[in-house]
């Protein structure tokens, strides 16, 4: 790992609140099951922002509406954005955030022509629920296009890309998307939250067995490189090279498994600010449209 890189993830890993790695510490001491319990529920309740004010106009005119997701029992609160038109896109925010995240992308897609369908999923936004994990967004993601689909294209943002880039395997039928900032292994994703959160490995070990009993599946299925390899539609893969919560690593190597992929890098955005990025969202655009 570069020196770059480790103080990247060294700033990441200072920002989680004291009680927490307090609490982690000493149930560990306690009892690794109590801690494993503890690192999944914190691992799998995402943090409710208030809206931005930057985003209140693409909140104040969409359309909403609150959608049982029947395989996962789950609410997703559903936003339909601009005139109805015969082009559809579909817009997928990441961890903690909702349907109105990725608002500049909707808005430059209107004014090409595009109707834009965004969600917030379950546990996020105004989207009832407390917790939810990969598989919500998948699930999500494939059911709102039977009920809103078809779409054309679609942008996925951080744990949103990485559900965009599983769903299009599983039935996300889209002739072209762009993923920005999005992970690639799971067993990664893991591990270093245990290590952020001051846990030791043998815990990522037990929430990874917790993962694979909830969802029947081998967690390694749900890497994105795993699934690049199954996609020939063409993948927009973009992030930054100063992204403190998703490593740079991650593009490279989805990048590498994609039969039709095209990577594009920046620097000094990090994980959240390039999704304001005009340079960011034209490319995005150009790609899609």
């Amino acid at each position: 790992m570069s020196k770059e890189r480790q103080e990247i993830k060294n700033i990441a890993a200072s920002q989680v609140p004291k009680n927490i790695l307090r609490t982690s510490k000493t149930l560990q001491f306690l009892s690794p099951k109590l801690a494993s319990l503890f690192a999944s529920k914190i691992f799998t309740t995402p943090v409710k922002h208030k809206l931005p004010n930057r985003e209140a106009s693409m909140y104040a005119d969409a359309t909403k509406t609150a959608v049982l997701v029947p395989e996962i029992k789950k609410e997703v609160v559903v936003y339909e954005y601009g005139a109805v038109t015969q082009k559809k896109i579909l817009l997928v925010h990441g961890w903690s955030g909702r349907g109105t995240q990725l608002f500049k992308f909707a808005d430059a897609f209107i004014a090409q022509g595009y109707s834009v369908i965004s969600f917030d999923a379950p546990g996020h936004g105004d989207a009832k629920a407390n917790t939810a994990i990969l598989t919500d967004f998948i699930a999500s993601i494939l059911y709102i296009q039977k009920q809103y689909g078809p779409f054309d294209v679609a942008v996925g943002h951080s744990l949103g890309g990485m559900a965009m880039l599983n769903s299009v395997p599983r039935g996300l039928n889209i002739s072209k998307m762009a993923v920005i900032g999005s992970a690639d292994v799971v067993k990664d994703v893991i591990d270093e939250f245990i290590a952020a959160i001051g846990l030791k490995g043998k815990i990522a070990n037990i929430m990874e067995k917790l993962f694979e009993k909830r969802t029947n599946t081998p967690m390694s299925e749900y890497s994105s490189y795993i699934s690049a390899q199954k996609i020939s539609i063409p993948v927009l893969v973009i992030h930054d090279e100063n992204d403190a919560e998703v490593s740079i690593d991650c593009a490279y190597h989805i990048n590498e498994n994609l039969q039709n992929g095209d990577l594009y890098i920046t620097k000094g955005l990090g994980h959240r600010k390039i999704l304001g990025s005009p340079e960011v969202i034209k490319k995005a655009v150009d790609f899609l449209k």
